[in-house]
């Protein structure tokens, strides 16, 4: 059986992106949730701070859901690469 590889993007796409939005959201409302996750996730995207404004929920989003797309397109193809 092979996985489609956009499919499963998509899918990566929106399950990262949308757990970071959620814990960003929050964490405008509730200055302490989720810091550890977001502090580690600004460690990894270049233009990511933790400054909890709209713009950073924005950029961060955008991050994750490009970073969510490309790990899930990379999952698929290593799965039908090997299921071959």
């Amino acid at each position: 059986m092979r996985l489609s590889v956009k499919a499963v993007a998509y899918t990566g796409a929106l399950l990262w992106g949308g757990t970071f939005l959620l814990a960003a959201l929050v964490n405008l409302l509730y200055p302490s949730y989720g810091r550890a996750f977001l502090d580690l996730c600004s460690s990894i995207y270049p233009g990511y701070h933790v400054a909890r404004t709209i713009t950073g929920v924005v950029v961060g989003s955008g991050y994750a859901l490009l970073d969510g797309a490309v790990g899930g397109a990379l999952f698929a193809w290593l799965y039908n690469w090997f299921a071959l």
